[in-house]
């Protein structure tokens, strides 16, 4: 009976039986690719493609100074998806030149990077073997990083249906947003500003070549990791700019001109929160919520770039002037009343109501309540010059002129005297009160207690809310409201005091320019519109008497502030110059207790209740010491 396969061969002896003849060999080859081919056939078919990973569109919130430079990167994933018209074509191209040159004509495969997988398999090694562009994106959007023949059959089948279904570009694109290039950044967008502090549209041939080499591995080429870190990234820079001009992505002239390694910048934590950095993402915030109607569930997606009116400079000079005063002034280990000292400022530009410093704390990550736009911290007599202003509005011509004529039926009740002090019943001069500009410093209470009766406390609470005081933090209408139980944040006490500098116009405080999201801005980030909260000579007449107050912090310099005869437990100054209007206030509170501590005794016996600290504090920032 004749066997269907002759083999062992009949007729044949010794060795000659046991070799196989050609017609064997070759239907056994077929046999094999006709298996493969049904296997891939029905491998194809079995494996859809994925959804995306869980994370994989999840970006950083980045933040930008007011000089356009990044400031910080928040959230889980420091990544900034952009288009691919957003990064430098030299950088594309370099990409493409290290990691697939046939990208734009292959289907997306490798097959020798596969078998190269098989073959590491069986040696008992790693499976990692040259995948092209379109693999290594489908690994990080749709697959896990795991080294298996499985994974990688997957990504070898995935790839081929991505290829029919992506065009090149969406592929490409995807790909430099979804690959790590180290210092913590995902996508090239992040790795610019982490290695060099761009935009990825910014980088040049030789930037974009350095950053095409980290994706062989970061760990191995950031030279932040040391001397054989850098040599072996400078070689490879080297070798990617060649193989541009090899495979025809750059010409030799353009290749000469990049024959210096672009050192990267020195590798920082650029996510942190510590320091001011929290307080300003915070006030960034909340103002970004409140005029675009953003909830917290979006902004922790992701994605946004929010430019703010932040300057570094600033901020740095006075987080440097609070901490030196404090630490020259304040003996925490020997005088107890020194102890839970919290410090709140903050400097916005008059002209236009830009937030430009603030300082809420020693450390957001510490301290977690925001100092610059708290609530529930009394100004006290930094109140004082709303009263004026409100008097000066609706009764007294001058601080220190008559009552007289159409002004006298609104302070009718009124004593006054020719030089605005007033008088006894009997009509004799009251030394308990002084002429009302003097009346804004040392003592005085009395007389805008009286004042505030006088012209009507409403029309002081509205004046100071027309001013940029917040209705909210006004406290009742009772006879010491005039002299400063409300309870405004330093940003909005500086902003106030604002409007005395520029004649009378309200510019309520802003601290986000500009919010950007896929490429489009997001409405309701125009700049606010000025308001008429004051006539100008009445600006004009406070801003006047505040500059008897500002003379100790500097030349040119308006300002109000608590004194010793206020009872309340906090110290307050708000002044401007001619760019500037600044607020600091300190006060203490124990943590886990809400209620304010004393300040009698803060900074020593010559500070009855710490009121020597906020002009401190005020001098040597204004005057960068």
């Amino acid at each position: 009976m004749r066997r269907l396969v002759d083999y062992p061969r009949s007729g044949r002896a010794g060795v000659r039986r046991w070799l196989p003849s050609w017609r064997q060999l070759l239907g056994s080859a077929g046999l094999f690719a006709l298996t493969l081919t049904a296997l891939l056939i029905g491998v194809y078919a079995s494996v859809d493609i994925p959804d995306e990973n869980a994370g994989i569109h999840r970006e950083a919130n980045v933040y930008y100074w007011s000089d356009g430079t990044q400031m910080v990167s928040t959230g889980e994933v420091n990544r900034q998806n952009v288009e691919l018209d957003q990064i430098a074509p030299a950088a594309v191209n370099a990409v493409i030149a290290a990691e697939n040159e046939t990208f734009y004509d292959d289907s997306g495969v490798s097959p020798k990077g596969l078998a190269r997988a098989a073959v590491n398999m069986v040696r008992g090694q790693e499976t990692q073997g040259g995948s092209t562009i379109t693999q290594q994106y489908v690994k990080n959007t749709y697959l896990s990083q795991d080294q298996t023949v499985t994974r990688k059959v997957k990504e070898f089948v995935i790839a081929l249906k991505v290829d029919r279904k992506k065009s090149k570009e969406e592929i490409l694109e995807g790909y430099l947003n979804t690959s790590w290039f180290g210092r913590g950044a995902n996508g090239i967008e992040a790795a610019a500003h982490a290695y060099y502090g761009i935009p990825a549209e910014k980088l040049d041939p030789g930037q974009g070549a350095f950053l095409a080499a980290m994706l062989k591995g970061a760990e191995l080429y950031d030279p932040a990791g040391g001397k054989a870190n850098r040599e072996r990234a400078r070689e490879r820079w080297a070798w990617i700019l060649d193989r541009q001009v090899d495979v025809g992505l750059m010409t030799e002239k353009e290749r000469a001109k990049h024959r210096t390694f672009p050192e990267p910048r020195r590798q920082s934590r650029s996510t942190s929160l510590g320091g001011q950095t929290g307080y300003l993402v915070d006030v960034a915030n909340k103002y970004l919520k409140q005029r675009t109607g953003l909830t917290d569930e979006e902004l922790a997606r992701g994605g946004y770039e929010i430019h703010t009116t932040f300057e570094k400079e600033k901020v740095a000079g006075l987080e440097r002037a609070v901490r030196r005063v404090l630490e020259r002034d304040l003996k925490p280990k020997t005088r107890a009343a020194d102890r839970h000292v919290q410090v709140g400022a903050a400097s916005v530009r008059p002209s236009d109501g830009a937030v430009v410093a603030l300082y809420g704390g020693r450390d957001a990550t510490e301290h977690f309540s925001n100092n610059a736009d708290t609530s529930g911290v009394p100004v006290g007599s930094a109140f004082k010059p709303f009263v004026l202003a409100a008097a000066l509005q609706h009764g007294v011509s001058a601080p220190d002129s008559p009552l007289a004529g159409a002004e006298q039926s609104v302070l009718a009740d009124s004593s006054y005297a020719a030089d605005g002090t007033l008088r006894r019943a009997t009509g004799e001069p009251d030394p308990d009160h002084p002429t009302l500009r003097a009346a804004l410093y040392p003592g005085g209470n009395a007389t805008y207690v009286r004042l505030g009766k006088d012209v009507g406390r409403e029309r002081v609470r509205r004046t100071a809310v027309d001013a940029g005081l917040l209705s909210q933090s006004m406290a009742p209408l009772e006879p010491s409201f005039s002299v400063g139980t409300s309870t405004p944040s330093a940003i909005r006490m500086a902003a106030a005091y604002g409007t005395f500098a520029g004649g009378g116009l309200r510019h309520d405080p802003y601290s986000v320019t500009k919010a950007v999201k896929d490429g489009s801005a997001l409405p309701g980030l125009e700049r606010p519109a000025p308001g008429r909260a004051l006539d100008e000579g009445v600006a004009d007449e406070v801003a006047d008497a505040l500059r008897a107050g500002g003379k100790d912090l500097g030349p040119g310099v308006s300002a109000g502030r608590t004194g010793d005869q206020d009872r309340l437990r906090t110290a307050w100054v708000a002044g401007f110059t001619e760019d500037l209007s600044t607020a600091v206030t300190v006060f203490r509170v124990k943590p886990g207790e809400p209620r304010l501590l004393p300040m009698s005794g803060v900074a020593g016996k010559d500070s009855r209740r710490g009121n020597v600290l906020p002009p401190r504090i005020w001098a040597a920032y204004a005057g960068g010491k």
